[in-house]
């Protein structure tokens, strides 16, 4: 199977090109490869016996080089007589059957039909920039005069956009197939920051017009063409190998712990992402084995979000503990098929030592690395779209602790989990699956099909949801003298089902109201994650702000919780949970008169936004006299708990002795209302040590 690189970074503007002319200066044709790079793709579609118009000839030795392999047939033009001249005499005696012409290409001489290739060498480049295009656009109309059916205009390119562009978009009009070879140079020989790849653009006339583009895209000279139905899909092709190359340059000349570089790598024929390659260098300092230059480390499939592996601090932390001086970490994609850790190391192989430090000798082996030897598994149980969230798939993974888990993914973000529960066998116990908690041998994918699982309501996966759940502590449920009166709670954000579901089921005396936008959110939650409203879980569609105003104005004090937890799906700002909107002044008063005296206000907080974080707490605390944060370990949330009635702790440092005897409460409530097989799997304590006042 062939790959597809595929980068981020642009190569479309004008002012990048501008700088990379402008560098290589008088040295343009070394830029466009020499004879050993581009005779491959040439003696491909150019024959020995043809007639062959080569179009600004230049210098250049190619032509000459041709000659000498057998090309008998060669028209040399250029509008410099300078070059002419000198051309002719460089060749006299030792080729004087290669002839060279003072011609304008845009106006030949020659008849209609009368050579079967133009071999153009960085020519179109120099004059796509004149006259905007319009000389290159004459150009290529005469090369398409002269050319016969069947022929050719085979073009040596960098490719800069606004000329590949401008020369496919003219043959695509014309009826002509259009053909792109990516030949990737050897980056390593010279230290120059404008590394790129050459292009060969091989037009090929046809006698009726096609009805419909032919375009193809092949990597290297014999790579296997690949489809493509517009012209922007070539464009965006050829800047992701440029970036690519570019890539690999930096990668191959220098080494830099402070960036973590990625690319994706994609299936040529279906364009899908297969591959995520991150790049990780070691830290200068480290004491690194010598023969320790470079390993490859393939992140288990379903393991792709944990912090190890997606964050840079987790794969700074996965590299210093691989102890190689780079470190390559390898994310496998949805929606892909993988055969074994064997088969994957084949496919990967010839591309990855592309990314080798500096100095790594040639024949160094270069070990695979991965948890238990196997490849993780994944499985995908549903897919569709919702009209607010885009397309989701719901998938059972395998964890490394050996637990089968179903999550729900939006695949407009596939890196965020957006709700996840633990998975137990419909003939196996909660209390069975916690004493197996501790085997963490990974294992084959499961035989237990998904029809015979269920979710385990009793485990939060979410650790902002369990503090959500121990914040409980603050409100006194649980305690001796709160044991028959009523808990109710308002939820904005349903995703899975998974809190809600864990507060009905064992928090006592509780209904909860969910708040939900998405229909379609609600109806996998019922269906995949064992979501089960009934009179004391009910569930409101709609949008939470409009919710908390029409409750509002029903009167005050009917909650004694209220919990948001919203993504933001606005990934430009620096909050990412809540909505900004949810934490307007406005609001925060609404849900103040929404809860009860000794109410308790939670929201789960995602913001990278230092000085927004800072703003949120200040207009929390002019309603709030008493907030607690809880931050997550190894995430950017944090949980935190507003009291209205001031009955928080007051001692950050540890948990005041009235909350360590709440926590005892609470969860001997939650362990009261399970069953044998049907348990809370939670430890407040733990969660509460923690607590800071903010």
């Amino acid at each position: 199977m062939s790959l597809l690189p595929r980068t981020a970074e642009e190569f479309s503007s004008a002012e990048y090109w501008e700088r990379f002319f402008k560098k290589r200066g008088d040295k343009a044709f070394e830029w466009y490869g020499d004879y050993n790079t581009l005779c491959g793709v040439l003696h491909k579609y150019i024959k020995v016996q043809d007639q062959v118009l080569v179009v600004g000839c230049g210098n250049s030795e190619l032509s000459e080089q041709l000659y000498d392999v057998g090309y008998k047939h060669l028209t040399n033009i250029d509008i410099s007589e300078t070059v002419v001249t000198h051309m002719n005499q460089r060749n006299a005696e030792r080729r004087p059957g290669l002839t060279f012409q003072q011609v304008d290409a845009t106006q030949t001489p020659y008849e209609d039909a009368c050579y079967q290739a133009a071999l153009d060498k960085g020519t179109l480049d120099a004059m796509a920039s004149e006259e905007e295009g319009a000389l290159a656009r004459n150009m290529l109309t005469e090369v398409g005069r002269v050319l016969s059916v069947g022929g050719r205009y085979v073009c040596v390119t960098l490719a800069q956009e606004s000329v590949i562009k401008l020369a496919v978009e003219h043959f695509v009009q014309l009826g002509w197939a259009v053909r792109l070879h990516c030949l990737q140079g050897d980056s390593g020989k010279e230290e120059d920051s404008f590394s790129l790849p050459v292009f060969v653009l091989v037009c090929t006339k046809f006698r009726q017009p096609m009805p419909i583009p032919i375009l193809e895209m092949c990597l290297g000279e014999d790579g296997a063409p690949t489809r493509l139905t517009q012209v922007s899909e070539l464009l965006s092709a050829v800047r992701e190998h440029q970036a690519y190359s570019v890539l690999r340059k930096k990668l191959r000349t220098g080494t830099d712990a402070s960036s973590n570089l990625s690319l994706t790598l994609c299936h040529t024929k279906s364009g899908l992402p297969r591959y995520t390659l991150t790049v990780q260098d070691c830290s200068p300092g480290a004491k690194v084995p010598r023969s320790n230059h470079f390993a490859i480390f393939i992140v288990p499939q379903g393991s792709e979000t944990a912090w190890l592996y997606c964050s840079s601090e987790g794969q700074k932390q996965l590299a210093a503990s691989a102890n190689f001086r780079r470190l390559v970490i390898v994310a496998m994609h949805r929606n892909q098929e993988y055969t074994d850790m064997q088969a994957v190391q084949a496919e990967l192989s010839p591309m990855v030592m592309d990314l080798a430090p500096p100095g790594m000798p040639a024949n160094q082996q270069v070990p695979f690395l991965s948890v238990g030897g196997d490849l993780g598994w994944r499985e995908e149980v549903s897919r569709g779209v919702s009209e607010l969230s885009g397309e989701y798939c719901v998938e059972n993974v395998k964890g490394e602790d050996g637990e089968l888990y179903r999550r729900l993914v939006f695949l407009s973000n596939s890196a965020l989990v957006q709700s996840e529960s633990r998975l137990v066998s419909s003939k196996t116990t909660s209390s069975q699956k916690k004493r197996n908690k501790k085997k963490t041998k990974p294992a084959a994918p499961p035989t237990t099909s998904s029809s015979s699982l269920s979710v385990d309501s009793g485990f939060l996966c979410c650790a902002h949801h369990e503090v959500m759940v121990a914040g409980l502590t603050v409100l006194g449920v649980g305690a001796p003298e709160s044991k028959d009166v009523p808990v109710s709670v308002l939820l904005v954000g349903l995703g899975g089902g998974g809190l809600p579901q864990f507060l009905r089921d064992f928090v006592p005396n509780v209904t909860v109201e969910v708040v939900e936008l998405d229909a379609v959110v609600l109806e996998v939650a019922k269906e995949w994650f064992g979501f089960r409203p009934d009179e004391r879980l009910t569930v409101t569609l709609g949008d939470g702000l409009d919710r908390i105003c029409a409750l509002e104005k029903e009167g005050g004090g009917l909650f004694d919780v209220i919990m948001f937890d919203v993504d933001n799906k606005d990934s430009t700002v620096g909050m990412s949970c809540p909505p900004g909107a949810f934490v307007e002044t406005s609001i925060l008063q609404k849900v103040c008169s929404l809860l009860t005296p000794r109410g308790i206000f939670m929201l789960n907080l995602v913001c990278r936004d230092s000085a927004l974080r800072n703003s949120v707490l200040q207009r929390l605390s002019t309603l709030f006299p008493s907030i607690l944060s809880r931050k997550i370990e190894g995430e950017v949330n944090e949980v935190l708990l507003c009291s209205c009635g001031g009955n928080a702790a007051s001692d950050g440092a540890r948990i005041p002795q009235s909350l360590n005897q709440a926590a005892k409460n609470l969860q001997s409530a939650l362990s009261s209302n399970g069953s044998s097989d049907h348990k809370a799997h939670i430890d407040i304590a733990e969660l509460l040590k923690d607590l800071k006042v903010e």
